[in-house]
């Protein structure tokens, strides 16, 4: 439900929309897998891509975090491509279609593979970035769905890791840019085609990882081994964090919050504002700590001085908060200017506990004549499994904006209805269900 939402409120910025539909025009598989928010039919690589991209554009879906960092549900743009086309060929021969339930039991899956891989391995201390572990983890799943053997399976994997992995040159200064909200996309995609390649009889290379000097260990991670933090069930799934209240990438999500909470008692003092103390973890301080010009939505989006600035400012933060129109106003600049970003030891301990898994960050600003605002300081998002109770309401309603940003308010109602109704959401066949978020129109 939150990745679908997140996907149609995509479709709302032109910079994501321009990347969408087939890769030239008129190039439509009518019996292929549908395109939620659209009338497009595509194959079923493409519908991957277009989904998995408009589910992460925005950086408002769901999110892990450990030694490396990412978004499982980016995985469900090979998912559901993949199961919507495969339901409607089987439809199409006679044969019983997949179901919701397939489909969910395939997200269990993914996200397992990629958070799991996540726990230890560090692909950005090598200069990787995180969407190597969707290509990993929608190939795994996808060419099961497909009907792949255990042998399959390996193959269709081993390839994933001789692709090497993309550099996360885009996402940080000086090179920040739209890449990163299209990067996932592209890697599920490539999920889905692998799979396919593998079942069509393509071979698979038994050393991909462990070949001296040509394999991905040696070639990538410097010679460290590839690990396992622990057995594959489904941790990830039952600790994964929601974005509820802000998109903001979620090393920020509670410092936004803290913002928020100071908003009241700065709003009327701007000029008497001397400093702002931001105390983070050390996580946040190498990936959204930034200084200096911020050139793009895809710039702000990962900033956490700006981050902080607007919702201190405006007392929310929203999608359009990244926009030029908002970030044009000078009192935001001057507000970060003004900003000293620290690490707390305590912090960056709580984040790697595999007990906590926090996310804080304190908040506290000082004036002008000395007197100060209270510190604020926010341990676990309104998202995190500790918070889990107080958020699926929130979910809800943050689905019902979304998507009524593109459907009629009875459209959505009856979609909110069937997520709250598991049995019926778990039988429904995958292609019936996809056809409830098609069409453009409200």
């Amino acid at each position: 439900m939150d990745s679908l939402g997140c996907a149609l409120l995509a479709l709302n910025f032109p910079e994501c929309t321009k990347l969408l539909g087939p890769v030239v025009p008129n190039a439509v598989l009518l019996s292929g897998a549908r395109v939620i928010g659209t009338d497009w039919k595509l194959d079923p690589m493409q519908a991957a891509f277009n989904i998995g991209t408009m589910i992460r554009w925005l950086d408002y879906n769901d999110t892990w975090l450990a030694a490396e960092w990412g978004h499982p549900s980016d995985n469900f743009g090979g998912i559901l491509a993949t199961a919507d086309y495969l339901s409607r060929q089987r439809t199409a021969g006679g044969k019983p279609p997949l179901l919701v339930r397939d489909v969910l039991a395939a997200a269990i899956q993914a996200y397992e593979i990629q958070g799991v891989l996540a726990l230890e391995n560090a692909f950005n201390r090598v200069g990787l970035d995180h969407v190597i572990l969707v290509r990993i983890a929608t190939t795994a799943v996808v060419t099961r769905m497909l009907g792949g053997s255990r042998q399959q399976v390996l193959d269709a994997v081993s390839n994933a890791w001789l692709d090497g992995g993309a550099l996360r040159t885009y996402r940080h200064w000086p090179n920040t840019g739209s890449r990163k909200s299209w990067a996932a996309g592209d890697a599920t995609r490539r999920g889905v085609q692998l799979a396919l390649w593998t079942m069509a009889g393509e071979m698979g290379y038994p050393t991909a990882l462990t070949a001296k000097q040509w394999g991905f260990q040696d070639v990538a991670l410097r010679g460290k081994p590839l690990v396992l933090g622990r057995p594959l069930g489904s941790y990830v799934m039952e600790n994964i964090l929601f974005k509820v209240s802000y998109p903001a990438e979620f090393h920020a999500q509670t410092a936004v919050e803290a913002a928020v909470t100071l908003h009241p008692q700065v709003r009327d003092r701007w000029q008497d504002i001397a400093s702002i103390r931001i105390e983070t973890h050390e996580s946040a301080m190498r990936i959204i700590s930034k200084t200096g010009p911020l050139r793009n939505p895809a710039d702000r989006d990962h900033c956490l001085q700006y981050m902080v600035a607007v919702a201190l400012r405006r007392g929310t933060l929203t999608a359009e908060d990244y926009e030029d129109s908002v970030a044009a106003d000078p009192l935001i600049d001057q507000l970060r200017d003004r900003m000293e970003v620290v690490e707390e030891p305590r912090y960056s301990r709580d984040y790697l506990d595999p007990e906590k898994r926090s996310i804080p960050n304190a908040l506290q600003v000082v004036f002008a004549d000395g007197s100060k605002t209270e510190r604020v300081e926010v341990e676990y998002p309104i998202g995190h499994r500790r918070r889990r109770l107080a958020a699926v309401p929130l979910l809800r309603d943050k689905f019902q904006h979304n998507a009524g940003t593109r459907f009629a308010p009875e459209r959505v109602q009856r979609l909110l209805e069937l997520f709250a109704d598991g049995s019926r959401l778990d039988a429904m066949p995958v292609h019936e269900f996809i056809n409830l978020f098609a069409g453009t129109g409200r």
